[in-house]
């Protein structure tokens, strides 16, 4: 499944967005197709799935909660793990849930499946076939085989609006037409919280300026809820090219790394006040779980040193752009720090005072911007008093923001 995963999410990457000839013919069909993939990802977790000959696997007219792995993803452990939240789940919604798997794409298999479609699209699509590096792996590769004028990252648990994505698609046109790029294009993004009634947008309208192409300077004030990550961001190619973009391979939270080591070399923005990117949360096993982050949080720590590198190793010209990576960091070792309080293992409580010695031990001005702030100061209050305010404070914010 991995696999898979990873064959779409290369193929949605190297879209190439800029080329205006190809845009009207793709529109039609990728907004169906989009829509589609939406409602599919969305209901992932409990979906039933038939094969070409519209035979519901295992005979889908079953009485009971069962697991028909028919394609023979899953490992005996993860069948049992999986039943057992099915169990759940049909006793919380009086239901009979199957989940159905089949290794078969219209009778193709999933590298057939790619190559069809690369075959149908060859413009706009291409089908690269690799061993799973991971979420990085899967980027260094879009980008090293992208040939459009813009880059964008969807995961293959995410998707984006249809509508937002035909007006994106004509603005980009219109840059390319009048030969005026912005490196990087600014979009909302939508909380898709599993259970939410009510689905939180991270909007820009007081931060940026709307529909305008703009610098550093002319940034405003960003909310705690609201500085720029990965779904927000679509990056001129040949920007992030020429930076040398290469994220880690077998490394969870490289999202960040994307989205924060090119901005000193970003000059012009452009945001549009559309909500395009529907950012999937709330699964058990997902990576911004509060267990699952618990359980790697090495690979959090990873990132985060790896973000402090960057930054002393490339510090802006512009000093609007050095504080808001300045922020960005605060946000980064606050969760990191948190993580590491909550855990509740000595352990990880060492590690927490190693990582802001860390910092201490590569800039003294970079580790008092960092630890003398309100974040900073929050998850450093002492004792387990203190610890306690800490948790207490994350999980107001986690209420208010819906971020895992």
């Amino acid at each position: 499944m991995k696999k898979i995963l990873n064959f779409l999410m290369v193929m949605l990457m190297v879209m190439g967005l800029g080329m205006a000839s190809v845009m009207t013919a793709f529109q039609a069909e990728a907004a169906e197709t989009a829509e589609t993939a939406g409602e599919t990802v969305s209901a992932a977790e409990t979906v039933l799935t038939a094969n070409q000959d519209g035979e519901a696997a295992a005979d889908a007219s079953m009485s009971a909660s069962g697991i028909y792995d028919a394609a023979d993803l899953l490992s005996a452990d993860e069948e049992a793990s999986l039943l057992t939240k099915l169990e759940k789940y049909s006793e919380r919604y009086s239901a009979d849930i199957a989940i159905v798997t089949t290794d078969d794409a219209g009778g193709l298999s999933a590298q057939a499946y790619a190559d069809a479609y690369a075959e149908k699209y060859p413009t706009i699509v291409k089908a690269i076939h690799q061993e799973n590096g991971g979420h990085g792996q899967a980027v260094n590769t879009g980008l090293a085989n992208a040939t459009g004028m813009f880059f964008k990252v969807v995961d293959s648990d995410d998707w984006v609006d249809v509508k937002s994505y035909k007006k994106i698609l004509t603005k980009l046109k219109s840059f390319v037409e009048e030969d005026d790029l912005p490196d990087m294009l600014i979009a909302n993004y939508v909380y898709e919280k599993v259970g939410a009634k009510r689905k939180k947008v991270i909007h820009y309208e007081n931060a940026l300026p709307v529909d305008k192409m703009f610098g550093w300077n002319e940034m405003g004030h960003f909310k705690v809820d609201q500085y720029i990550l990965m779904h927000s961001v679509i990056y001129r190619t040949q920007l992030i090219k020429e930076f040398g973009l290469k994220l880690p391979e077998h490394t969870f939270y490289v999202d960040n790394i994307f989205v924060f080591e090119p901005l000193p070399v970003v000059q012009k923005m452009y945001y549009m006040n559309v909500n395009f990117y529907r950012y999937f949360i709330g699964r058990e096993d997902q990576s911004v779980n509060e267990t699952v982050m618990i359980s790697r949080i090495d690979q959090q720590l990873r990132v985060t040193r790896r973000l402090i590198d960057s930054y002393l190793g490339n510090k802006p010209v512009n000093e609007r752009c050095r504080k808001y990576m300045v922020t960005y960091l605060r946000i980064m070792m606050e969760v990191s720090s948190i993580f590491l309080i909550i855990s509740g293992t000595d352990e990880n409580l060492v590690k927490k005072k190693e990582l802001w010695k860390y910092v201490k031990d590569s800039d003294s001005k970079l580790y008092k911007e960092l630890r003398y702030s309100i974040l900073g100061n929050t998850v450093n209050l002492p004792g387990k008093v203190g610890r306690g305010i800490s948790k207490t404070g994350y999980k107001v914010m986690n209420k208010l923001i819906g971020f895992n």
